[in-house]
């Protein structure tokens, strides 16, 4: 089983380390793993049926250590779906994090808002998704030993860790808004019809990943929080294109706000546990 093999190989190459955070950085987001302290990097060419992303913006290596007082797994860039590679090493990566350890994975992704109000550089928390890419990666024979043929998406992104997020984003003066995340296939970016009919179905912010992560997490017992960085307002919404190169320069100046919350959250998962012994 690739998970497995692959989980094995990140065990042994960082002895006696247990992820327990996994954390999946979107486009211009990968300088979070800059920020990781005692860090060993595993080129994803090194971790068996791990994906190899395409997409400029997304290097390509896990990253194990620790940040924010926690153990993490952050994978510093994802495939989707558009690239034509299928869903399977996506689903082999987040399993490989489970059995290697991991609880929770945190998800993060750049973003077009859909509400003019929630313009560029501001972030949002994901409360919930639609799945408007034409695919599931559970689709095909159900693997038992990682979940139920049929998972529930109830709750999917996790009301606590969410709640965790806004105590932190307001301790730190962020500006962290709340919002249904729509995962649209690509690449070409959506039509200003497109964008209409995704607002009268209740999205607040529309990209081209991050649902996929989730619902593999959830299919085997991670519990899942996200948060989205707004990079444009929807084509039709605002003014001038909007292009691949507008969202990693826009995802680039907001990390450090992405960075600092999350660092927040892990340190914040922490407080929790204290107050749990």
């Amino acid at each position: 089983m690739p998970a497995a093999r692959a989980a094995a190989e990140i065990l042994h190459r960082a002895p006696g380390f247990r992820a327990r955070i996994g954390i999946v950085l979107g486009s211009g987001l990968g300088g979070l793993a800059d920020r990781i302290a005692d860090a060993v990097a595993i080129p994803y060419t090194e971790l068996d049926g791990f994906p190899m992303p395409s997409v400029e913006g997304h290097a390509g290596r896990l990253v194990l250590g620790h940040l924010g007082g926690q153990s993490v797994a952050c994978m510093q860039g994802r495939v989707h779906a558009y690239e034509g590679t299928g869903l399977d090493a996506l689903k082999t990566a987040i399993r490989a994090l489970k059995l290697a350890g991991c609880d929770t994975l945190v998800l993060t992704c750049a973003a077009g808002s859909l509400r003019v109000e929630v313009g560029p550089g501001r972030l949002m928390a994901i409360s919930d998704h639609l799945n408007m890419l034409g695919a599931n990666p559970l689709t095909g024979p159900n693997e038992d030993a990682f979940g139920p043929r049929f998972p529930s998406m109830t709750d999917a992104w996790d009301p606590d860790l969410r709640a965790l997020m806004r105590r932190k984003a307001l301790e730190q003066n962020i500006d962290l808004v709340e919002g249904v995340y729509a995962a649209y296939p690509g690449p070409s970016f959506e039509t200003p019809a497109e964008v209409r009919m995704l607002k009268v179905l209740g999205a607040d912010a529309v990209g081209m990943s991050t649902v996929p992560e989730c619902i593999v997490a959830r299919h085997c017992g991670l519990r899942v929080v996200g948060c989205a960085v707004i990079t444009n307002l929807g084509v039709g919404l605002g003014e001038g294109p909007v292009d691949h190169d507008q969202t990693l320069r826009a995802a680039s100046a907001a990390a450090s706000e992405l960075e600092r919350l999350l660092v927040g959250f892990l340190e914040g998962l922490n407080e929790e546990d204290g107050r749990r012994s």
